[in-house]
């Protein structure tokens, strides 16, 4: 299923119209020189990119792959979770972008952009989570030696108020330690790697019938991970109503069955097969070097 057809960014002639209206609004900015956005694509000579189901955007850092994504995402008002990069000037930025849609005016229900920033902070929640729950099994280690300790006196109940107190005591008498801490214990949110956790995230957020724009997804896994990211990215886009755009310079990803890839190193932009690409080929020849070691 493809939900957008294409996109437009702006013209050189939109960008050069806006820059010479600028220097008003410039000044409100506080003189500030970073126009970000703009000046930006059309030195590369990018003016449409045409989409298919699964379509990719290629190229090294600061190639302006993350930065296309995110243009993408705002002009849809796709869902996100962690900020991004952003200044005053790319809402004026998107004025003069135009998506082209293959039904209605939007994307669908459930459609987001998820960046590497989404999935840190995703590990960054289960780890201070899972230390919170480690903090509480240490204090009930300590309780439990408390009460159970053979020198400490019985305890005596004197009111209502203490039989709260009194049930802890006898369920310590009744209970080893492990059982104690087991029942007040809440479950870590993951036995799980970051690795593995990350992906888990990406196949958690990823439903039916909607748009994705993935940044890097690469980012955290092995490429163990990364084969098996690609198959569930291939299967939602071939069989649950998916369309993907990703940015990445990942083999795995790079080669996904049917996918057109923007060679974003290019000037101009082309799409190219994902043999051709210059990370592709370096590891190409690098296992072609190193052949007789396997």
């Amino acid at each position: 299923m493809r939900y957008i057809d294409y996109f437009k960014l702006a013209s050189e002639n939109d960008e050069a119209g806006y820059i010479l209206s600028y220097p008003a609004k410039l000044e409100m900015r506080c003189y500030s020189d970073n126009v970000y956005p703009f000046k930006i694509f059309p030195y590369k000579r990018l003016g449409r990119l045409d989409f298919e189901q699964i379509t990719i955007l290629y190229g090294g850092n600061g190639s302006g792959k993350s930065t296309l994504l995110n243009i993408i995402a705002q002009k849809l008002a796709l869902r996100r979770g962690a900020p991004f990069n952003n200044t005053p000037f790319l809402d004026e930025y998107i004025k003069l972008c135009e998506c082209g849609f293959t039904y209605g005016k939007n994307a669908p229900k459930g459609s987001r952009i998820i960046t590497s920033d989404d999935v840190f902070d995703f590990l960054l929640d289960i780890r201070a989570i899972n230390e919170g729950v480690e903090r509480r099994r240490e204090q009930l280690f300590d309780d439990y030696n408390e009460m159970s300790d053979p020198m400490r006196p019985t305890f005596q109940m004197k009111s209502l108020d203490d039989y709260d107190e009194l049930k802890l005591h006898n369920e310590v008498r009744h209970s080893t330690k492990s059982a104690f801490t087991t029942r007040r214990l809440p479950q870590e949110l993951s036995g799980k790697s970051n690795g593995e956790s990350a992906y888990s995230f990406f196949t958690n957020e990823i439903k039916e019938n909607a748009l994705y724009l993935l940044d890097e997804p690469e980012n955290s896994l092995s490429p163990k991970l990364q084969l098996d990211l690609a198959s569930f990215i291939s299967d939602s886009a071939r069989f649950y109503g998916c369309q993907f755009l990703i940015s990445t310079h990942s083999p795995f990803f790079l080669s996904l069955n049917g996918a057109r890839v923007y060679d974003l190193d290019s000037v101009p932009v082309v799409t190219k097969r994902w043999t051709e690409l210059e990370n592709v080929l370096i590891y190409h020849d690098f296992f072609e070097n190193n052949r007789e070691k396997f």
